[in-house]
């Protein structure tokens, strides 16, 4: 039990510091979001790519920042259902800019990874909360 709440608190400060170089990634990538907004505009039927990636990020920041500040999350397989599918690879218009910006957009790509990098570590955190926990009937 010792063992666990340590590897909690570790994890809620790795968090912390990736949560970090998150925010630093983010603005970092301005001018490239800038460029991408013109280049992948999407359609009234279908949200853009900025969009996808805001929704992400949105989502998975949520999870993350509560466990900065709180160590935790109230409804941990809530989240840990959520987190296990919001993938950023799960959202084919990220996947196919991931793969098809070889060479391009070196800052938005390693946001990506960074992102997906936060929901895994999240997701983590949140399945050794769980395993703590007691049993609720």
């Amino acid at each position: 039990m010792v063992q666990a709440q340590n590897k909690l608190e570790i994890q809620k400060k790795y968090v912390a510091r990736l949560l970090e170089q998150f925010t630093i990634a983010y603005q970092n990538g301005s001018q490239e979001r800038k460029a991408i907004a013109e280049q992948y505009p999407g359609s009234e039927a279908e949200f853009a790519f900025l969009e996808e990636m805001e929704l992400l990020t949105v989502s998975i920041r949520d999870y993350a920042s509560q466990i900065q500040l709180s160590g935790g999350v109230e409804d941990c397989r809530k989240a840990i259902k959520e987190l296990q599918q919001l993938s950023v690879f799960n959202v084919p218009i990220v996947a196919q800019f991931y793969v098809e910006q070889r060479s391009r957009y070196a800052q938005t790509k390693m946001y990506i990874q960074l992102l997906d990098y936060l929901r895994l570590l999240v997701l983590e955190h949140l399945q050794t909360q769980q395993s703590v926990q007691p049993i609720s009937v």
